[in-house]
């Protein structure tokens, strides 16, 4: 029986920098960060208490993670199709801001609730509710 999402994958230009902006700039903790092959590694993170993960991935030819390695690559900087929870989506903003996170939709009451888009150091962007 299936039980929960486990790993979200998110193509990024560059690992270190992915890793150090979710780490630094979101808040997310790190749970995996082990070298794969010449060049990648396999970079896990998640916020705090969460159990599913996203995996900071950056594509070779070899192992491009999507399709094709220029699938891979076309993905990096668009939406990443994902939808981030939080309690208080004002004070959530006001930390993204401060922290230098570039915000693509300021959060607005909509009839399902609050929302929001920020992104990412490549651009893919997150949707954020409350």
């Amino acid at each position: 029986m299936l039980t929960n999402i486990g790993t979200i994958t998110v193509q990024v230009s560059d690992q270190d920098a992915a890793l150090a902006f979710y780490t630094e700039k979101l808040g997310f903790e790190t749970r995996t960060d082990q070298p794969i092959g010449p060049g990648q590694r396999w970079i896990e993170v998640a916020p705090p208490g969460a159990q599913s993960r996203i995996l900071l991935y950056k594509a070779t030819p070899e192992a491009p993670g999507a399709d094709s390695f220029e699938a891979a690559q076309d993905s990096i900087g668009k939406s990443t199709r994902m939808v981030l929870e939080v309690d208080d989506i004002v004070a959530t903003f006001a930390q993204l801001k401060a922290n230098g996170v570039p915000i693509v939709e300021e959060p607005q009451q909509q009839p399902w609730g609050w929302w929001g888009v920020f992104a990412d150091q490549d651009g893919n962007t997150y949707g954020v509710h409350q």
